[in-house]
Parts: structure tokens; sequence; C-alpha cells
């Protein structure tokens, strides 16, 4: 396969379940290395940034991975939608949609997008704590998940 695939994932490390989407990028990147897969690529930041659509303007295939607390099994995965949100110079943080939009409007580009969400249960800041045992169960089941999909795609 030739497509360049990009995984980013983001949140708060030392926010328990926050962690997710990190402890997802740490663990994938780890297998893809040891399966020698060189078109898949990674990144991870506590939060997504206009300068993300640069990031992504680079690549096929990205999946966007963070925590959720949307009541959901494990894990969900959802196509990024091109969102109308306008940017603003104060804006903290932005969604997926925000930087494909920015993406499109900027690189003339709009890579296939999808975000996995993984279900978290506990957002304490607690730096020695790490993720819950639930959460750590539904992280497994995502990276079980997407490292088939992965196999499949190669």
């Amino acid at each position: 396969m030739d497509n360049k695939i990009l995984f980013y994932g983001y949140g708060n490390p030392g926010r328990q379940d926050d962690a997710l989407g990190i402890r997802f990028i740490d663990a994938l990147q780890i297998w893809v290395e040891e399966q020698g897969y060189s078109n898949i690529f990674f990144e991870s930041n506590y939060q997504l940034n206009i300068e993300d659509a640069d990031t992504i303007s680079n690549y096929d295939l990205v999946y966007f991975v963070d925590a959720t607390v949307e009541e959901i099994n494990s894990f969900g995965i959802m196509d990024v939608e091109l969102s109308n949100a306008q940017v603003e110079f104060t804006m903290h943080a932005i969604s997926p949609g925000v930087v494909l939009s920015l993406c499109k409007q900027i690189y003339n580009k709009v890579p296939v997008a999808s975000t996995i969400h993984i279900r978290g249960f506990e957002w304490e800041l607690e730096f020695d704590k790490g993720l819950t045992k639930r959460a750590e169960k539904n992280l497994q089941d995502a990276l079980k998940y997407t490292k088939k999909l992965l196999e499949d795609l190669q």
C-alpha cells in the first residue's frame, strides 16, 4: 500500500484516562515499527491546533485518537466531516473537523479522516495513577482492532 497514514493522538497524560490517545500512539508506534511498515506515521499533543492542518496535508489517511466520556462500548470510529466552525485567535482547542476544513481551505487537500474515540472513566489530575483498569481494557480493544485493520490495508 502506498497511502501515507497518520495516527494523531491527543490528550493530557497527567489526567488519568485522558491519556488514552497518547497511550494508543505509543503502543501502536512500537507495533508498527516491529512490523516494518514504512507508510504509517505518528503525532501526539495535548490538543489539536490550527497548525495541524499543515501536518495532515501531507497524508492520505488520518486517524485522530482521543479519550471520550461518551457511553460507548469500549471504542468507536467515526468519519470526520468538514466543519463550518470559525477559528478565532483565542480558541483554546479545535475539533478534527475544523483541522480538516483548514487543510482544505489552506492547502486544497482533504485527506480521508476518522476519529478513534476510546472510552475513559476517570479524569482527575493524578500524574502517578495512570489509566484505570477499564480504560486500559478499552485501549487494548482499540489497538487490537486497529492492528487488524492495518494488516488488512497492507
